[in-house]
């Protein structure tokens, strides 16, 4: 058999790809160059795809950790996974243009913190260390928020009062989130869990895309980038469910290997990831010898939130995946 006729079949989850939160990233620092012209600095990567920032250092976006990176008087744009209020407060004073392109679903994280905080609660976040999102989320306090990563970790936590409420970064696998909940539940019982799970609806219904997409095939192929947690997410629940599954940045990182005896591929996409991959991907798979591509049955998502102001309008859809 010749690499030619590897895979017969390709099966594409629903939903895949891009979510609101990241069209509204991409879509914030598109109107900031076009407004302000070149460059406009970005604080971190916009989003967690190495293609959508590429493209945005071609247009003329500057890519940035520190804020002593920024000229005074330029334009600066926080990522979509959001800072931390003692980075937000360095900002105003140095004076710089903001424009927040921090996803709503993790801005309303930030607000449940600060109101609890208030009523005397202590947190424990459901996270990953170091990535940007936990950090701005623990970074809207000074104290008296704690991290755990896993089950383990939940019995180390000596929070000072009996007051304690739980957030959870928005990518992370739903099943492991449930299984740290129920632990930090066991630990303490009265703990105040949010009034709305706060793993995003995009990281929820690709997951639950892949439950279905991953029994019915060989191999499972997700596009995305190394530092995208809900792209490494779908990879992970893939493989747990028994299915071999790769994660590829781009088409070129496909190996013909991945396929032999295995000739039905699913193929998906984490919420970062454009869809000009996955075409690419499907082009190099039909190279392979795929010759049926069908779209599985899955949510539609109908979500869409405003831009900030001074770049332009655009109506909010509903953060839970309905239109």
């Amino acid at each position: 058999m010749n690499a030619q006729d590897l895979v017969d079949e390709v099966l594409l989850a629903e939903p895949r790809g891009f979510c609101a939160g990241v069209d509204r990233a991409i879509e914030i620092v598109e109107r900031a160059l076009q407004r302000f012209g070149r460059p406009i600095y970005v604080r971190h990567e916009i989003v967690h795809n190495t293609y959508v920032v590429n493209d945005l250092k071609a247009k003329g976006a500057i890519f940035i950790e520190e804020l002593d990176e920024v000229p005074a008087g330029a334009t600066l744009i926080f990522s979509a996974h959001g800072v931390s209020k003692a980075l937000r407060a360095e900002a105003a004073l140095r004076g710089f243009q903001v424009f927040d392109a921090t996803c709503p679903l993790v801005t309303k994280v930030h607000v449940e913190v600060a109101k609890l905080a208030k009523e005397g609660y202590e947190f424990i976040m459901i996270g990953h260390k170091g990535h940007p999102e936990v950090e701005g989320t623990m970074g809207q306090l000074s104290e008296g928020i704690y991290l755990v990563e896993d089950v383990a970790d939940v019995a180390a936590v000596r929070p000072r009062g009996d007051r304690i409420a739980v957030v959870t970064q928005t990518t992370l696998s739903v099943d492991d989130a449930a299984e740290i909940l129920a632990e930090v539940k066991r630990c303490f019982p009265h703990v105040r869990e949010p009034k709305k799970q706060d793993i995003c609806y995009a990281t929820q219904n690709r997951q639950d895309a892949v439950k279905v997409l991953a029994p019915a095939v060989d191999v499972v192929v997700v596009v995305g980038s190394p530092t995208s947690s809900n792209s490494n997410r779908l990879r992970e629940l893939a493989e747990r469910l028994g299915t071999p599954a790769h994660m590829v940045d781009a088409a070129d990182d496909l190996q013909p290997a991945w396929f032999e005896g295995r000739r039905r591929v699913g193929v998906t996409a984490g919420a970062s990831a454009p869809d000009i991959l996955v075409q690419q991907v499907i082009t190099r798979l039909r190279e392979l010898g795929a010759v049926s591509i069908r779209k599985m049955d899955g949510v539609q998502e109908h979500v869409r939130f405003p831009l900030p102001r001074g770049l332009g309008g655009g109506s909010a859809g509903t953060p839970d995946g309905r239109s």
